[in-house]
Protein backbone atom coordinates (compact mmCIF):
# COMPACT_ATOMS: atom_id res chain seq x y z
CA UNK A 1 0.00 0.00 0.00
CA UNK A 2 0.90 3.62 -0.99
CA UNK A 3 2.03 5.48 1.83
CA UNK A 4 -0.54 8.73 2.48
CA UNK A 5 1.32 11.86 1.90
CA UNK A 6 -0.20 13.59 5.47
CA UNK A 7 2.20 11.60 7.32
CA UNK A 8 5.87 12.88 6.14
CA UNK A 9 4.45 16.52 6.65
CA UNK A 10 2.72 15.56 10.20
CA UNK A 11 6.27 14.21 10.89
CA UNK A 12 8.16 17.09 9.53
CA UNK A 13 5.43 19.45 11.90
CA UNK A 14 7.19 17.03 14.49
CA UNK A 15 9.98 17.32 14.26
CA UNK A 16 10.41 22.16 13.53
CA UNK A 17 8.31 21.72 16.81
CA UNK A 18 10.99 19.82 18.64
CA UNK A 19 13.90 21.81 17.38
CA UNK A 20 12.03 25.36 18.58
CA UNK A 21 11.56 24.04 21.73
CA UNK A 22 15.27 23.31 21.76
CA UNK A 23 16.54 26.93 20.49
CA UNK A 24 14.46 28.58 22.99
CA UNK A 25 16.02 26.64 25.86
CA UNK A 26 19.02 27.53 24.53
CA UNK A 27 18.65 30.72 24.09
CA UNK A 28 17.23 31.26 27.75
CA UNK A 29 19.75 32.52 30.55
CA UNK A 30 21.41 30.82 32.66
CA UNK A 31 20.10 30.89 36.26
CA UNK A 32 22.26 31.21 38.80
CA UNK A 33 21.22 28.97 41.75
CA UNK A 34 20.12 31.42 44.25
CA UNK A 35 17.43 32.09 41.63
CA UNK A 36 16.70 28.20 40.76
CA UNK A 37 13.04 26.94 41.94
CA UNK A 38 13.73 23.81 43.75
CA UNK A 39 17.17 25.18 45.07
CA UNK A 40 16.97 25.88 48.82
CA UNK A 41 18.33 29.38 47.71
CA UNK A 42 15.52 29.54 45.29
CA UNK A 43 12.97 28.86 47.86
CA UNK A 44 14.06 31.51 50.01
CA UNK A 45 14.33 33.95 47.35
CA UNK A 46 10.79 33.20 46.13
CA UNK A 47 9.47 33.24 49.44
CA UNK A 48 8.76 29.62 49.41
CA UNK A 49 7.07 28.26 52.32
CA UNK A 50 8.57 24.58 51.49
CA UNK A 51 10.80 23.36 54.29
CA UNK A 52 14.22 25.17 55.64
CA UNK A 53 17.35 23.74 54.66
CA UNK A 54 19.07 24.53 57.76
CA UNK A 55 19.74 27.30 60.54
CA UNK A 56 20.38 30.51 58.62
CA UNK A 57 24.09 31.74 59.19
CA UNK A 58 24.82 35.11 60.24
CA UNK A 59 26.15 37.59 57.74
CA UNK A 60 28.02 39.94 60.33
CA UNK A 61 31.27 41.11 58.67
CA UNK A 62 33.21 40.56 61.73
CA UNK A 63 33.10 36.57 61.44
CA UNK A 64 33.88 36.74 57.85
CA UNK A 65 37.48 35.15 56.82
CA UNK A 66 40.48 36.91 56.80
CA UNK A 67 42.97 36.41 53.90
CA UNK A 68 46.52 36.44 54.31
CA UNK A 69 49.33 37.84 51.94
CA UNK A 70 49.89 34.15 50.92
CA UNK A 71 45.88 33.63 50.07
CA UNK A 72 45.48 31.14 52.48
CA UNK A 73 42.25 31.99 54.67
CA UNK A 74 43.53 32.38 58.48
CA UNK A 75 40.79 32.17 61.51
CA UNK A 76 37.44 34.38 61.22
CA UNK A 77 37.94 38.27 61.98
CA UNK A 78 37.75 38.38 65.15
CA UNK A 79 37.16 42.62 64.53
CA UNK A 80 38.62 45.76 63.77
CA UNK A 81 41.50 47.38 65.32
CA UNK A 82 41.83 51.33 64.56
CA UNK A 83 45.35 52.61 64.09
CA UNK A 84 46.14 55.94 63.97
CA UNK A 85 50.16 56.65 64.02
CA UNK A 86 51.94 60.25 64.37
CA UNK A 87 53.27 60.59 60.34
CA UNK A 88 53.66 58.22 57.52
CA UNK A 89 56.02 60.60 55.92
CA UNK A 90 58.48 58.90 59.00
CA UNK A 91 59.56 55.38 57.98
CA UNK A 92 59.69 54.54 61.35
CA UNK A 93 55.71 54.94 62.05
CA UNK A 94 55.27 52.83 58.10
CA UNK A 95 56.89 49.92 59.82
CA UNK A 96 54.96 50.22 62.68
CA UNK A 97 51.38 50.33 60.83
CA UNK A 98 52.55 47.40 57.96
CA UNK A 99 54.18 45.05 61.23
CA UNK A 100 50.86 45.24 63.43
CA UNK A 101 48.51 44.63 60.33
CA UNK A 102 50.48 41.77 59.53
CA UNK A 103 50.40 40.78 62.97
CA UNK A 104 46.89 41.45 64.06
CA UNK A 105 45.72 39.15 61.01
CA UNK A 106 47.71 36.37 62.14
CA UNK A 107 45.31 36.42 65.33
CA UNK A 108 42.18 36.99 63.23
CA UNK A 109 42.26 40.87 63.68
CA UNK A 110 41.59 43.38 60.68
CA UNK A 111 43.47 46.91 61.10
CA UNK A 112 42.44 50.28 59.86
CA UNK A 113 45.82 52.36 59.33
CA UNK A 114 45.56 56.19 59.00
CA UNK A 115 47.84 58.98 60.08
CA UNK A 116 47.31 61.96 61.78
CA UNK A 117 50.47 63.74 59.94
CA UNK A 118 50.95 65.79 63.50
CA UNK A 119 47.88 67.27 63.50
CA UNK A 120 46.12 66.60 67.07
CA UNK A 121 42.77 67.72 65.32
CA UNK A 122 43.06 65.47 62.74
CA UNK A 123 43.79 62.66 65.12
CA UNK A 124 41.00 63.28 67.66
CA UNK A 125 38.68 62.88 64.38
CA UNK A 126 40.27 59.75 63.67
CA UNK A 127 39.28 58.36 66.80
CA UNK A 128 35.89 59.61 66.17
CA UNK A 129 35.35 57.27 63.56
CA UNK A 130 37.39 54.45 64.93
CA UNK A 131 34.42 54.94 67.62
CA UNK A 132 31.30 55.19 65.00
CA UNK A 133 32.81 52.43 62.99
CA UNK A 134 32.20 50.25 66.13
CA UNK A 135 36.04 49.05 65.94
CA UNK A 136 37.21 45.93 68.99
CA UNK A 137 40.53 48.39 70.20
CA UNK A 138 42.24 51.37 69.15
CA UNK A 139 45.92 52.49 68.80
CA UNK A 140 47.96 55.67 68.85
CA UNK A 141 51.07 56.79 68.76
CA UNK A 142 50.03 60.10 69.41
CA UNK A 143 50.39 64.00 67.68
CA UNK A 144 49.92 65.47 70.68
CA UNK A 145 50.55 63.80 74.04
CA UNK A 146 48.25 66.30 76.12
CA UNK A 147 45.95 67.37 73.66
CA UNK A 148 44.70 63.19 72.65
CA UNK A 149 43.45 62.96 76.11
CA UNK A 150 39.76 63.96 75.27
CA UNK A 151 39.47 61.68 72.22
CA UNK A 152 40.77 59.02 74.16
CA UNK A 153 38.42 59.50 76.63
CA UNK A 154 35.72 59.44 74.39
CA UNK A 155 36.74 56.01 73.65
CA UNK A 156 36.80 55.11 77.15
CA UNK A 157 33.02 56.23 77.48
CA UNK A 158 32.13 54.25 74.52
CA UNK A 159 34.20 50.81 76.10
CA UNK A 160 36.77 50.71 73.49
CA UNK A 161 40.35 49.87 75.51
CA UNK A 162 42.85 52.09 73.64
CA UNK A 163 46.27 51.28 73.60
CA UNK A 164 49.25 53.15 73.06
CA UNK A 165 52.42 52.72 70.81
CA UNK A 166 55.92 54.62 71.02
CA UNK A 167 54.57 57.67 72.23
CA UNK A 168 52.45 57.56 75.53
CA UNK A 169 49.34 60.21 76.40
CA UNK A 170 50.06 62.03 79.27
CA UNK A 171 46.98 63.66 79.65
CA UNK A 172 45.00 63.19 83.05
CA UNK A 173 41.40 61.33 83.16
CA UNK A 174 42.48 58.75 80.68
CA UNK A 175 42.45 55.34 80.50
CA UNK A 176 45.22 53.33 78.60
CA UNK A 177 45.40 49.43 78.58
CA UNK A 178 48.74 49.20 78.04
CA UNK A 179 51.96 51.77 76.63
CA UNK A 180 54.42 49.86 74.41
CA UNK A 181 57.73 52.08 73.37
CA UNK A 182 61.37 52.15 72.80
CA UNK A 183 62.80 53.01 76.55
CA UNK A 184 63.46 56.61 75.16
CA UNK A 185 65.06 58.04 78.73
CA UNK A 186 68.05 55.16 78.27
CA UNK A 187 68.19 55.97 74.67
CA UNK A 188 68.53 59.56 75.66
CA UNK A 189 71.47 59.04 77.96
CA UNK A 190 73.02 56.56 75.15
CA UNK A 191 73.11 59.35 73.19
CA UNK A 192 74.61 61.98 75.86
CA UNK A 193 77.47 59.25 76.51
CA UNK A 194 78.08 58.70 72.40
CA UNK A 195 78.69 63.14 72.49
CA UNK A 196 80.75 62.92 75.35
CA UNK A 197 82.78 60.32 73.95
CA UNK A 198 83.01 61.95 70.20
CA UNK A 199 83.73 65.38 71.78
CA UNK A 200 86.67 64.34 73.96
CA UNK A 201 84.41 65.46 76.93
CA UNK A 202 84.80 69.17 75.83
CA UNK A 203 82.53 71.45 73.68
CA UNK A 204 79.46 73.15 73.48
CA UNK A 205 76.33 71.72 71.89
CA UNK A 206 72.56 71.55 70.93
CA UNK A 207 69.05 69.53 71.09
CA UNK A 208 67.27 69.75 68.13
CA UNK A 209 63.58 69.24 69.95
CA UNK A 210 59.96 67.75 69.64
CA UNK A 211 58.71 68.70 72.85
CA UNK A 212 55.15 67.54 71.92
CA UNK A 213 55.66 64.46 72.09
CA UNK A 214 56.13 62.09 75.47
CA UNK A 215 59.13 59.96 73.68
CA UNK A 216 60.87 63.10 73.02
CA UNK A 217 60.49 64.20 76.03
CA UNK A 218 62.21 61.14 77.84
CA UNK A 219 64.89 61.30 75.02
CA UNK A 220 65.60 64.65 76.25
CA UNK A 221 65.04 64.10 79.75
CA UNK A 222 67.78 61.71 79.72
CA UNK A 223 70.60 63.19 77.16
CA UNK A 224 70.78 66.06 79.73
CA UNK A 225 70.49 64.18 82.89
CA UNK A 226 73.80 62.22 81.51
CA UNK A 227 75.08 65.48 80.57
CA UNK A 228 74.57 67.00 83.45
CA UNK A 229 75.55 64.39 85.88
CA UNK A 230 78.72 63.69 83.93
CA UNK A 231 80.06 67.37 83.86
CA UNK A 232 80.85 66.98 87.79
CA UNK A 233 83.46 65.37 86.75
CA UNK A 234 87.20 67.35 86.23
CA UNK A 235 87.62 66.55 83.02
CA UNK A 236 84.44 66.92 81.54
CA UNK A 237 82.66 69.89 80.45
CA UNK A 238 79.65 69.66 77.72
CA UNK A 239 77.85 73.08 77.49
CA UNK A 240 74.07 72.97 76.42
CA UNK A 241 73.97 76.41 74.35
CA UNK A 242 70.49 75.85 72.46
CA UNK A 243 67.46 73.85 72.62
CA UNK A 244 65.12 74.62 69.56
CA UNK A 245 62.14 72.94 68.09
CA UNK A 246 62.69 70.88 65.07
CA UNK A 247 59.04 69.06 64.70
CA UNK A 248 60.85 65.53 63.87
CA UNK A 249 60.93 66.86 60.25
CA UNK A 250 63.63 67.20 58.13
CA UNK A 251 62.84 71.00 56.67
CA UNK A 252 61.86 72.32 60.32
CA UNK A 253 64.70 71.47 61.74
CA UNK A 254 66.79 72.27 58.79
CA UNK A 255 65.95 75.77 59.59
CA UNK A 256 66.56 75.03 63.20
CA UNK A 257 70.03 74.14 62.73
CA UNK A 258 70.23 77.33 60.49
CA UNK A 259 69.34 79.41 63.86
CA UNK A 260 71.77 77.35 65.74
CA UNK A 261 74.84 77.58 63.69
CA UNK A 262 74.15 81.59 63.20
CA UNK A 263 74.11 81.68 66.95
CA UNK A 264 76.56 79.36 68.10
CA UNK A 265 79.22 79.20 65.41
CA UNK A 266 81.77 77.42 67.34
CA UNK A 267 79.40 74.74 68.18
CA UNK A 268 80.82 71.19 68.69
CA UNK A 269 77.85 68.76 68.70
CA UNK A 270 73.51 68.14 67.83
CA UNK A 271 71.80 66.07 68.96
CA UNK A 272 69.30 65.52 66.85
CA UNK A 273 65.89 63.17 68.30
CA UNK A 274 65.14 61.10 65.51
CA UNK A 275 66.64 60.64 61.71
CA UNK A 276 64.91 62.97 59.66
CA UNK A 277 65.78 65.62 62.30
CA UNK A 278 69.69 64.71 61.77
CA UNK A 279 69.28 64.73 58.39
CA UNK A 280 68.30 68.05 58.47
CA UNK A 281 70.96 69.55 60.80
CA UNK A 282 73.12 68.08 58.74
CA UNK A 283 72.24 69.91 55.62
CA UNK A 284 72.38 73.05 57.12
CA UNK A 285 75.69 72.13 58.32
CA UNK A 286 77.06 71.45 54.84
CA UNK A 287 75.79 74.55 53.71
CA UNK A 288 77.14 75.98 56.52
CA UNK A 289 80.59 74.58 55.72
CA UNK A 290 80.74 73.19 59.00
CA UNK A 291 80.10 69.71 58.50
CA UNK A 292 83.12 68.22 59.27
CA UNK A 293 83.14 70.63 62.34
CA UNK A 294 79.64 69.69 64.16
CA UNK A 295 79.53 66.34 65.74
CA UNK A 296 75.77 64.51 64.65
CA UNK A 297 74.37 62.16 67.35
CA UNK A 298 70.78 61.03 65.81
CA UNK A 299 68.37 58.90 67.05
CA UNK A 300 65.94 55.90 65.27
CA UNK A 301 68.17 53.74 63.24
CA UNK A 302 65.94 54.31 59.83
CA UNK A 303 67.71 52.80 56.68
CA UNK A 304 68.48 56.44 55.82
CA UNK A 305 70.00 57.16 59.09
CA UNK A 306 72.20 54.02 59.14
CA UNK A 307 73.48 55.16 55.44
CA UNK A 308 74.07 58.47 56.59
CA UNK A 309 76.00 56.81 59.41
CA UNK A 310 78.11 54.95 57.11
CA UNK A 311 79.30 57.75 55.54
CA UNK A 312 80.19 59.94 58.35
CA UNK A 313 77.76 62.22 58.10
CA UNK A 314 75.76 61.19 61.56
CA UNK A 315 78.24 59.71 64.53
CA UNK A 316 75.78 57.57 66.10
CA UNK A 317 71.93 56.68 66.42
CA UNK A 318 70.59 54.95 69.56
CA UNK A 319 68.30 52.67 67.57
CA UNK A 320 64.42 51.55 68.01
CA UNK A 321 63.08 48.43 66.74
CA UNK A 322 59.38 49.27 65.29
CA UNK A 323 58.89 45.74 64.63
CA UNK A 324 59.37 45.03 67.94
CA UNK A 325 56.98 47.78 69.02
CA UNK A 326 54.10 46.85 66.75
CA UNK A 327 54.30 43.25 67.58
CA UNK A 328 54.43 43.67 71.52
CA UNK A 329 51.19 45.99 71.13
CA UNK A 330 49.23 43.52 69.08
CA UNK A 331 50.60 40.65 71.57
CA UNK A 332 48.82 42.60 74.51
CA UNK A 333 45.86 43.16 72.65
CA UNK A 334 44.95 39.81 72.06
CA UNK A 335 46.31 38.86 75.41
CA UNK A 336 43.82 41.73 76.97
CA UNK A 337 40.43 40.36 75.04
CA UNK A 338 41.39 36.54 76.17
CA UNK A 339 41.27 38.08 80.08
CA UNK A 340 44.90 38.03 80.81
CA UNK A 341 46.49 40.78 83.03
CA UNK A 342 48.96 42.74 80.87
CA UNK A 343 51.51 45.50 81.65
CA UNK A 344 50.83 49.26 81.96
CA UNK A 345 54.08 49.83 80.32
CA UNK A 346 56.45 47.87 78.17
CA UNK A 347 59.75 49.04 77.26
CA UNK A 348 62.43 48.12 74.35
CA UNK A 349 65.87 48.94 75.14
CA UNK A 350 67.94 50.86 72.35
CA UNK A 351 71.58 50.11 70.76
CA UNK A 352 74.07 52.11 69.97
CA UNK A 353 74.78 52.04 66.08
CA UNK A 354 78.21 53.47 65.08
CA UNK A 355 79.94 53.36 61.40
CA UNK A 356 81.38 50.09 62.24
CA UNK A 357 78.07 48.80 62.90
CA UNK A 358 77.44 50.04 59.33
CA UNK A 359 80.00 48.75 57.71
CA UNK A 360 78.98 44.97 58.92
CA UNK A 361 75.56 45.95 58.16
CA UNK A 362 74.29 43.59 55.46
CA UNK A 363 71.25 46.11 54.53
CA UNK A 364 73.98 48.61 52.98
CA UNK A 365 75.92 46.55 51.01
Amino acid sequence: MTPSPRRPLAALALHLAALSMLLGAACEPARSPASRPGSAAGDAAAGSSGPAAGPEKSADPAAAAVETPGGESAAPSRGLIGLSVLTMTNPFFKVIADTMTSEARKHGYETLVVSGEDDVVRQQNQVKDFIVKGVAAIVLTPCDSKAIGPAIQEANRHGIPVFTADIACLAPGVEVVSHVATDNLQGGKEAARAMIDVLGGKGKVAIIDYPEVESVILRTRGFEEVISRENERPDIDIQIVAKLPGGGQKDKSYKAAEDIIQAHPDLAGIFAINDPTALGARAALEKAGKAGQVAIIGFDGQPEGKLAILEGKIHADPIQFPERIAARTVEVIVKHFNGEEVPKEILIPTELYTREDAVKDPALK
